[in-house]
């Protein structure tokens, strides 16, 4: 018997996103326009992003697993997710400057703009913080991502991340296969990742 995947979250689950300036002074500060201009789930959707909303206060996850075997999962959701997806690999590691030496220098690097050649998976299992994307414009969009939150980034998308100004997230790393975390900072326009999704988010926009 099959089973059919996990829904997405509904729209009112979705994290609080928003348009942020190119030029900002701290990245950990919430760096909203005036007056601020949100992003909509929808607009999220059509840069290939998803988003699940998860019962971290349900279950416990080590501070730090590497690597953590996603066939220990015992939250059911969590459980189809990687199922449905093919998630074999799994950590978890924990951003804060008890947990992860050379803390502020992590930080930074975090929040150098790049691309991967796979899927992004993050699953926040405690604490909160952003990732930021390039919208179809070029132009950031602001995620705010929270306990909870089970989001995946599209292969090819040009995004950075950090803390926000708590200075603490404890987030769960799912991979298909074997993990390969390398970051291709930009410019790679000509990666066969990024020429991906290209084709498949953004050409229709430059057809208009």
């Amino acid at each position: 018997m099959t089973h059919s995947p996990v829904a997405q979250a509904p729209d009112s689950e979705w994290p609080e996103a928003w348009i942020m300036p190119n030029e900002i002074e701290d990245q950990k500060d919430m760096n909203k326009l005036d007056p601020n201009i949100p992003v909509t789930p929808s607009q999220m959707r059509e840069l290939g992003i998803a988003f699940w909303k998860m019962d971290a206060d349900s279950y416990t996850y080590p501070v730090k697993a590497i690597p953590w075997d996603p066939k220990d999962a015992t939250d059911p959701k969590l459980m189809q997710i990687r199922d449905d997806r093919g998630y074999s690999y799994a950590d978890i590691i924990t951003v804060h400057p008890d947990h992860l030496p050379g803390y502020e220098e992590k930080v930074k690097s975090f929040f150098e703009e790049h691309i991967h050649d796979a899927e992004e998976i993050r699953y926040i299992v405690g604490g909160s913080g952003f990732f930021d994307v390039r919208n179809k414009e070029d132009k950031w969009i602001r995620v705010h991502i929270k306990k909870g939150d089970l989001m995946t980034l599209p292969e090819g998308i040009y995004h950075r991340f950090t803390v926000d100004e708590s200075d603490m997230i404890h987030a769960m790393r799912l991979f298909i296969g074997q993990p390969v975390w390398t970051p291709f900072n930009r410019p790679c326009e000509d990666h066969p990742s990024r020429q991906k999704f290209v084709k498949m988010y953004l050409d229709e926009k430059k057809e208009d």
